[in-house]
């Protein structure tokens, strides 16, 4: 009888103990399949997902913003007055009376000013404020967030306040006649100044949000430029105009979009300070006349029309600015 040797081949490292573990094992426990993400928490969610995260936030715009503008558009067809019904359909004649109507025109000429000091002062003061603040140090820091706090105060609280200043018998008053000025001005009760100072309690009170938003923009420019501007041989005033001038462009539409908008919806500060006057429309606005014509007067549709004619004035002037603005831009 033959009796055959099995014989390892050379070269195998590995001991038949060892081998055989290795078998058993991998018989033993199942080959895994390779891990997907769950579909619960996947990036990309698709449109579900999407219109999920943002239906809040549209139903709130769809609700707040969209609706009350298509009812007004509607009112300002009609005749609508909530204390002589009934209703009546008049086509656009609420729209064509306005440029027939002395006080809408008077109050558009008062918007427009004001809008025009209101865009101008804070745009200037703010840059120029912010050049200023452009430093380190706990100081600056301090004046910065003096310069923001009427930002985040309620424009009656402001007005409040500057009313006791600026009546006739108010601090400014007071302070000038102990300088000896026997008749000082009467800054609300003078209806050549009521609009200017109106105007500029609007602009004060935006002032620190335009030095907010230059301050934001100096400390984007790159000091390397400076730095390459000086070595060329270019003054303050020469570094001002050909490196943070042009860089400054994107604060620039910032801050001139959002003083022309808040000169337009001027109200509260209308309200407090002059509500109105001194005499017929002194310092009346649209918004102003808006809510008259609305709650006092009762003429909801000649007042839904003066909003829809506010409404296409202020998006025509804010789309001409901006896309003026995003030109010179990328020209700059």
């Amino acid at each position: 009888m033959r009796i055959r040797t099995l014989t390892r081949p050379e070269g195998s490292a590995a001991a038949p103990e060892a081998q055989d573990k290795v078998a058993v094992r991998s018989q033993d426990t199942p080959a895994r399949r390779p891990s997907r993400p769950s579909r619960r928490f996947r990036p990309n969610g698709g449109p579900g997902r999407f219109a999920l995260f943002a239906a809040p936030g549209l139903l709130a715009y769809l609700a707040l913003v969209l609706v009350p503008i298509g009812m007004t558009a509607g009112y300002s067809l009609t005749n609508k007055n909530p204390f002589n019904p009934p209703t009546r359909w008049v086509g656009l004649s609420n729209l064509t009376s306005l440029f027939s109507d002395d006080d809408f025109l008077k109050a558009l000429q008062n918007t427009v000013v004001i809008t025009v000091i209101v865009t101008l002062v804070t745009n200037s003061g703010g840059l120029g404020i912010a050049l200023l603040l452009d430093r380190r140090g706990w100081l600056y820091n301090v004046l910065r967030s003096v310069f923001f706090v009427p930002v985040v105060l309620s424009a009656v609280v402001v007005s409040v306040i500057w009313q006791a200043i600026l009546v006739d018998d108010g601090l400014l008053n007071s302070m000038l006649r102990q300088l000896g000025v026997s008749h000082p001005p009467g800054w609300l009760s003078d209806p050549s100044l009521a609009l200017y100072t109106v105007s500029w309690v609007i602009a004060w009170q935006g002032l620190g949000f335009c030095v907010v938003i230059y301050l934001a923009g100096l400390q984007g420019i790159p000091q390397e430029l400076h730095e390459a501007a000086a070595i060329d041989g270019c003054g303050p005033l020469m570094r001002f105009r050909h490196v943070t001038w042009p860089m400054l462009a994107p604060a620039v539409t910032i801050n001139t979009v959002m003083s022309l908008i808040g000169g337009f919806k001027a109200y509260d500060q209308i309200q407090v300070l002059t509500n109105g006057g001194p005499g017929p429309g002194t310092t009346s606005t649209l918004a102003f006349q808006v809510i008259q014509t609305a709650f006092n007067g009762n003429h909801v549709g000649y007042a839904s029309a003066m909003a829809v004619a506010m409404l296409i004035l202020v998006a025509t002037v804010s789309v001409i600015a901006l896309g003026w603005l995003q030109k010179r831009e990328v020209s700059a």
